[in-house]
């Protein structure tokens, strides 16, 4: 242990009598970024964590969604992404959302990163791209969860056991609900999605858009205190809500009927 910090330049302390943790947490307590990135890569840490970055391709406060799909089929890729952007969800798709001088697969990677969860389009001839097989390696890495839409394929291989729907015949409009219903009732990321209606309606800019989405609100299946005070200082807070018949009626309904009136 002190010849890896001597090996970093940290100070060690031959006298120490206590336990390790608390050692090595006194002896890097005043080394500089550089040393502790130098330390971290030599013990096994990826140091290049993008996770802790805030990509410019996420809405701000929204449900971030992470479509894979075949280049061939990047319209209907680009219209559920828009649909999708009426219930709060901010959906990367990579044909679209990728600066030209920005490296590609760095910023593919930063979107599975910091994505919620992962839809796959599985249209006829999937299976046979390597590249959105790794895109959903990436997905299952992190436990996410992974919903496929079946456009003349079927989910295959590891991807057989997720949630899957539907989608030959059916609009981008009606897709992008079946999954925000999924994304607002999966334990893993119910919590997410309902963040994502609260905060979606609070930004109302419009009495139009203020009544539209309190009728998202009724998707959340579960309330918290923290959800539901930031509910009520939008009555406050947002004239465009304070002001738009009957939307103040429904808010106070949903905060005195879940517990907190």
């Amino acid at each position: 242990m002190d010849l890896t910090l001597r090996q970093f330049g940290q100070p060690v302390d031959d006298g120490w009598r206590g336990e390790k943790h608390p050692y090595v947490i006194a002896m890097i307590d005043r080394a500089e970024d550089a040393a502790l990135v130098g330390l971290a890569s030599h013990l096994g840490y990826d140091v290049r964590n993008p996770s802790t970055l805030t990509p410019s391709f996420w809405e701000a406060d929204r449900f971030k969604l992470f479509i894979t799909h075949l280049a061939a089929h990047k319209g209907e890729a680009a219209d559920l992404q828009s649909a999708l952007g009426a219930y709060g969800v901010s959906a990367f798709v990579a044909h679209r959302d990728i600066e030209p001088t920005k490296e590609w697969q760095d910023e593919i990677e930063l979107a599975l990163n910091t994505c919620d969860a992962l839809v796959v389009l599985l249209h006829t001839g999937f299976h046979d791209s390597k590249w959105v097989d790794q895109e959903i390696g990436f997905a299952m890495g992190r436990a996410l969860l992974i919903v496929s839409v079946r456009y003349g394929e079927d989910p295959y291989g590891f991807i057989g056991r997720y949630q899957g729907l539907q989608g030959l015949g059916r609009s981008a409009p009606q897709v992008a609900a079946d999954l925000v219903e999924i994304f607002a009732s999966n334990k893993q990321t119910s919590a997410r999605m309902a963040e994502a209606l609260v905060a979606f309606f609070a930004s109302s800019d419009t009495f139009s858009e203020a009544k539209s989405r309190v009728t998202l609100l009724d998707k959340i299946p579960v309330w918290n205190l923290g959800l539901l005070e930031r509910l009520r200082a939008s009555l406050q807070s947002n004239d465009q809500i304070s002001h738009a018949y009957g939307v103040p009626e429904r808010v106070r309904t949903i905060i005195s009927t879940r517990g907190a009136g």
